[in-house]
């Protein structure tokens, strides 16, 4: 056994090649073992969500930054080596505004059903990531359907949070968490589940497969800004009709996006067979965190894919992270296959239409028409750089005060081991394998990756 490469970040130094570590003699009970023979989920890759303001960011840099950052992220083994992305379908809250494709109100045979908007948006931004990454697997989901098809006839559900923004909403307009805010009835049902057939089919012939959706960003979740809430009967209830047409186009569906550490939810649209039937794994992210144990427990035959880490408040500093670092350790040891982050890019301060500011993996400065990679980027390739899809999680078991890593087997054989050096100072730590040991010394409050030929 031995690391064959050693890469280390700090907030000061990123990314430093710290060369190979040979095996030495166990002299002491090892701090971290290695479980070859524990494999455990698939991992299926990482990636970061196509939204129409990370495009709008983007425009500000020339062709030739854009066309390095796409390489950067998604060519095969280059950077970040992303290979899944995650695409709105109509607006979203980091859209230019509200849209969908059919705002024509009681259009049932959706005769005015446009992709059009998002020909100026999310299409070049898709593409250009194509570009780079001939199979990346992409799906999508809506945050709000079409404002006619909603009970209160608005793309929102609440009233602003934020001073100065407005979104049209009133008072008796707003909606709750655990309502349908869907109408529900029959024809509406079935022609929503015509939008998804007629989205999914106007991105194939652009030549954009779809590959999988979900039928509701944060199903229980009423939010000022583009939302819809669904209670489990109702959500279930439309994934009878999504189901079938979905299947006729080799397209899966997932539950989610469970954002309520409420396992509940879950298991009451689960309870519909029909519903069930048509669902191959679950979406999580923020506070339903907290539930992926169990649903890997209670599911083991649904994948599980974390689909939006949590966006932070736009400073895009240290602190967040290596908060960020936990969140994508805690999923992936918990049993989740794939992790994305959310803003691919913003323009610096990163606030959205609804005044809401959040981070990203990079920072456009239009002034000077000038980006920069941020350190929650650097802490995402950590792991998705070095991470195969295919790889298998395989877990560590630690003596107190050393259990801040992750472990996978690649394809090809090797074993990547991520750890974080939470502390102030150096840490030595051994990592056993099998009979064999390597003792890295970790820098202070850093996080390291090593590739370990076994």
């Amino acid at each position: 056994m031995k690391i064959t490469s050693w890469t280390s970040t700090t907030e000061r130094e990123r990314w430093r090649d710290l060369g190979t570590v040979d095996p030495g003699p166990i002299t002491r009970i090892p701090d971290v073992f290695v479980q070859l023979d524990d494999e455990r989920q698939e991992i299926e890759g990482f990636g970061a969500t196509f939204n129409e303001l990370g495009w709008t960011s983007l425009a500000h840099l020339d062709d030739e930054q854009r066309s390095g950052i796409f390489r950067e992220l998604y060519a095969p083994g280059v950077g970040g080596n992303f290979t899944i992305g995650r695409m709105p379908i109509g607006a979203n809250d980091f859209a230019r505004d509200y849209y969908s494709y059919d705002d024509v109100p009681g259009d049932f045979a959706l005769e005015h059903f446009s992709i059009e908007n998002d020909r100026e948006t999310l299409i070049p931004f898709i593409r250009s990531a194509q570009a780079e990454q001939g199979d990346l697997r992409l799906w999508a989901s809506p945050w709000v359907p079409p404002q006619w098809m909603k009970t209160n006839g608005h793309y929102a559900s609440a009233q602003p949070w934020v001073d100065g923004v407005e979104n049209g909403l009133r008072a008796d307009q707003v909606q709750q968490e655990g309502t349908d805010s869907f109408i529900q009835d029959e024809r509406h049902l079935a022609t929503y589940a015509e939008y998804f057939a007629r989205f999914v089919d106007a991105y194939a012939a652009l030549g954009i497969d779809i590959r999988m959706v979900m039928p509701q960003n944060e199903f229980n979740s009423a939010q000022p800004y583009p939302s819809c809430t669904w209670t489990p009967a109702g959500l279930a209830a439309f994934i009878r009709h999504l189901g079938p047409r979905m299947r006729e186009r080799d397209v899966e569906v997932f539950l989610g996006t469970v954002e309520r550490p409420d396992v509940d939810l879950v298991d009451g649209v689960l309870a519909d067979p029909e519903a069930a039937a048509a669902i191959t794994g679950i979406g999580v992210q923020w506070h339903g965190k907290s539930i992926v144990p169990f649903l890997r427990r209670d599911h083991p035959e649904l994948r599980i894919y974390q689909t939006e880490q949590e966006c932070g408040d736009g400073r895009n500093d240290w602190r967040y992270a290596r908060y960020s670092w936990r969140l994508m350790r805690d999923f992936l040891n918990n049993g989740a296959s794939a992790y994305q982050y959310w803003n691919l890019s913003l323009e610096s301060g990163g606030v959205s239409r609804w005044g809401w500011s959040q981070n990203s993996l990079i920072v456009v400065d239009p002034a000077t028409a000038s980006f920069e990679y941020t350190h929650e980027y650097v802490v995402l390739k950590h792991v998705s750089h070095y991470v195969q899809p295919g790889a298998r999680l395989v877990p560590t078991l630690s003596y107190s005060g050393y259990e801040n890593q992750l472990a996978f087997r690649n394809p090809d054989g090797s074993l990547v081991v991520v750890m974080q050096n939470d502390t102030s100072e150096e840490m030595p730590v051994q990592i056993t394998v099998g009979d064999q040991v390597v003792e890295p010394v970790l820098p202070a409050d850093s996080l390291n990756s090593f590739v370990i030929e076994v």
